[in-house]
């Protein structure tokens, strides 16, 4: 069955194996990152509307458990809100977290989020349901945050700053904390130290210092060394990530099943580039089946090689860029 909201499950390394759940519909953000994996943002704003409606997304989310417990698919991990933009900005997240729920009662729920709404008391109640909150912060730096973020013009990196620390003071779940090093912008000894400095305030259960690993919105946006990566992790502290096992290689095509993974290869791919290790593992489908799927899909325009033509994109697969 294809999905329109739905996507997944994909590899996660903070996450494990986890199901996606697009609460924007298109590339609706506060923010126009330069290493975005999605592409640039195509309606920078900070007003929050039913961009996908609670009702839609969740009749999706009921199909979807219907056809995980038919099809004996391996468990997940988390159900995970993000997806286009920015989560927060859709005015029925509430509901969405509590619909995820009760649907998927021991599934814990997680929420990605870019921090800037969280200045905002109704944001900050909607998303304290969320077991598991993944904020980011790139840099404390005002400069930097301009070249890396690329921000609404009504964002200020204060405001950003005390909104995370507003909702750390009333939210109960986990908080997990992600730093995106840009090479050359936010890789920056006053970056560290500005860091370093705030995050015992923050008080994070975990700290995950990453770097671009597939195509940003730039192409000049390039990842950090692994010296440089190594030294901010040993600064700033980093937790381990859980390892999905893959499935097993054996198995049999079978025309309607290989249709529904087609679709599901589609729509992860349209949120996230991977690799065809990355959609095994996190489909928990058969290698050969994977590799089999992608070369149907590219042979039919549904998908593109990023490595095509691009040495630093080798063996990642994404949408087809209109």
């Amino acid at each position: 069955m294809a999905y329109t909201h739905i996507f997944g499950p994909v590899l996660s390394g903070r996450l494990g194996r986890s199901l996606g759940l697009d609460l924007l519909g298109a590339k609706i953000c506060s923010l126009d990152c330069v290493y975005c994996e999605v592409g640039a943002t195509r309606v920078l704003t900070l007003s929050r509307g039913p961009y996908v409606p609670a009702q839609v997304l969740l009749k999706e989310l009921a199909q979807f458990k219907d056809q995980f417990k038919n099809q004996n698919g391996p468990p997940l991990d988390h159900i995970t809100l993000g997806g286009s933009g920015e989560p927060c900005l859709n005015l029925e997240l509430s509901a969405i977290l509590a619909g995820a729920k009760a649907l998927f009662p021991d599934v814990p729920t997680a929420v990605l989020t870019n921090s800037t709404l969280l200045s905002d008391p109704a944001v900050r109640q909607d998303l304290a349901q969320a077991e598991v909150v993944l904020p980011s912060l790139d840099t404390l730096v005002p400069a930097e945050f301009a070249a890396v973020s690329r921000p609404h013009a009504d964002l200020t990196l204060d405001g950003l700053r005390q909104g995370l620390l507003d909702f750390r003071a009333g939210f109960a779940g986990r908080l997990y904390l992600e730093i995106l090093l840009v090479h050359g912008v936010n890789d920056t000894a006053a970056n560290l130290e500005a860091l370093a400095a705030f995050i015992p305030e923050l008080g994070p259960d975990r700290v995950d210092v990453v770097t671009l690993t597939r195509p940003g919105t730039l192409p000049t946006a390039r990842a950090v060394d692994q010296d440089t990566l190594a030294a901010w992790r040993k600064a700033l502290g980093q937790g381990a990530a859980p390892a999905p096992t893959p499935a097993s290689d054996q198995g049999e095509r079978g025309d309607l099943r290989f249709a529904e993974l087609q679709d599901m290869i589609a729509s992860s791919l349209a949120r996230r580039p991977q690799t065809a290790t990355q959609l095994a593992l996190g489909l928990g489908a058969p290698p050969r089946l994977v590799a089999s799927a992608l070369a149907e899909l590219l042979e039919a325009g549904r998908i593109a090689d990023r490595g095509a033509g691009d040495p630093d994109s080798r063996g990642f697969y994404g949408p087809i860029q209109r």
